[in-house]
């Protein structure tokens, strides 16, 4: 299947690259939600890159703002670029062209997306027709290859069934197979094993990381499970009210976690023969409309000083390993 990006300019540097991201929404009684807060990083072509961190932090937030999935009174500031061009300036039109050709996204519930009253082949058949501008005949042929890319093997019976008969993890490579549709660069994939047993779900991890191989495409992974991530990513960033926090290679910072809270996620962890209750991180993240000054971890953190009320900035303290903490190089506690 070729994977040709139309009408994009060549680009030698990374293919995506998000420069102080900013996302707001207005609302009638607290102010502005400041959903993402000046979030930066790049994703090289093949890159499959893990964005993590609980509900409410900003992950999805950052994904609608790379496909400008978001309603026309949002705040966007900040630079985003997709293999050389700049995005956030794009007219909804040109939007269009960008969307399932060049970037693709798989979002949480499959269900929600998928419209009941028609076929799951004649819904992957139209995606097919618009980016590729085939045939009927032709869109069809092609939808039974997509079925059979994503591992089904009886194409024609899965193609003419409807959503609610079948499966959750059949609804989730149906869905894989209409955003590959477009023959994507980049798949954004936001919770893709949400809801799904531990075997299915890594049955669509394996199948993610087979079609970026297969197909040449980068992948950015939304999820708060740092296992899948351990399983799927090369570079890790984690996000906390709207900031990254930590970010790099994926075995460094799960091996060696630098941020407080990267290192709470992690202990917060189920592990086999374990007994009594989960660990879990003492509060919640604070609410987009009245985010606290300083670092934002602060009133959840063992750690916490008076250095605290002053904002700590993402640097580089190993190499290629960045987080964004005034004690960076303490002990990480258990947390409780």
């Amino acid at each position: 299947m070729a994977n040709q990006l139309l009408n994009l300019p060549a680009s030698s540097g990374p293919l995506l690259e998000v420069r102080k991201l900013r996302v707001a929404f207005p609302t009638a009684r607290d102010g502005l939600a400041r959903a993402v807060d000046g979030i930066s990083f790049t994703l090289e072509p093949r890159q499959i890159l893990g964005l993590v961190g609980e509900s409410g932090c900003g992950k999805s937030a950052t994904a609608l703002a790379l496909l400008g999935l978001h309603p026309p009174s949002t705040r966007l500031s900040g630079e985003v670029y997709f293999a050389g061009m700049s995005l956030l300036d794009l007219q909804e039109s040109r939007w269009r062209s960008i969307r399932g050709r060049g970037i693709g996204m798989i979002f949480q519930e499959p269900a929600a997306c998928l419209n009941p009253i028609y076929g799951l082949g004649w819904q992957v058949a139209e995606a097919v027709r618009l980016h590729q501008g085939l045939g009927r005949r032709s869109a069809w042929s092609t939808t039974l290859e997509l079925l059979r890319v994503v591992q089904f093997a009886d194409q024609e019976r899965v193609a003419r069934q409807y959503p609610h008969e079948v499966s959750g993890g059949m609804q989730q490579r149906v869905m894989i197979a209409l955003e590959l549709a477009g023959r994507p660069r980049l798949l954004l994939a936001d919770e893709p094993t949400t809801a799904l047993d531990v075997t299915v779900q890594a049955e669509i991890l394996a199948l993610l990381r087979r079609l970026r191989d297969q197909l040449d495409m980068a992948l950015l992974l939304i999820t708060h499970d740092l296992d899948v991530v351990a399983q799927m990513a090369d570079t890790v960033a984690v996000m906390y009210a709207g900031q990254i926090v930590e970010q790099g290679p994926t075995q460094q910072i799960l091996q060696r976690p630098l941020h407080p809270y990267t290192a709470g996620l992690l202990a917060c962890r189920p592990r086999l023969g374990q007994t009594g209750r989960l660990r879990s991180i003492e509060g919640a993240v604070p609410p987009a409309t009245s985010l606290p000054s300083g670092c934002r971890f602060r009133e959840r953190c063992a750690f916490r000083s008076d250095h605290c009320f002053q904002e700590p900035l993402l640097q580089e303290r190993e190499p290629g390993h960045w987080v964004a903490c005034w004690h960076w190089d303490s002990q990480q506690p258990t947390m409780a």
